[in-house]
């Protein structure tokens, strides 16, 4: 005897919800401080989930002295769409430069308690290591 298709259905939808392919749990999640950029200024970035990709939020910024400072950029997205593609790897993003004021090609690398984000526009590539906080 088959299953009611309710049944069926509900099952369905616990495996899809129970199983996201990307980031729940992923240990890139969370707060990072990036390495001073090119004005010394210091940001604090928020990585969370965005459906089964990543994004990541300028949440505060600091001056060289360590006071904080608000700029145009807090509260923008920095970059999305970072695939996890395993063993602390991450592609196929986009990040924003606000310096240049560019978008590029992201991705990312966790090793430890460190997360080097790179940027790639045009066969240049720059990037940042930014430490947990």
């Amino acid at each position: 005897m088959n299953p009611p298709v309710h049944t069926l259905f509900a099952i369905l939808f616990t495996v899809l919800v129970t199983t996201s392919p990307a980031a729940a749990n992923d240990p890139a999640l969370g707060l990072w401080r990036t390495e001073p950029d090119r004005k010394k200024l210091i940001s604090h970035i928020n990585i969370r989930e965005c459906g089964d990709k990543l994004c990541g939020k300028v949440i505060r910024a600091f001056d060289s002295n360590g006071k904080e400072v608000k700029t145009k950029h807090v509260g923008k997205e920095l970059f999305w769409g970072i695939e996890p593609v395993g063993n602390g790897e991450y592609k196929n993003g986009t990040v924003y430069v606000p310096l240049l004021n560019v978008k590029a090609k992201a991705s990312m690398q966790l090793r430890g308690s460190t997360l080097h984000v790179t940027g790639c526009k045009g066969g240049i590539c720059d990037g940042q290591v930014w430490s947990r906080l």
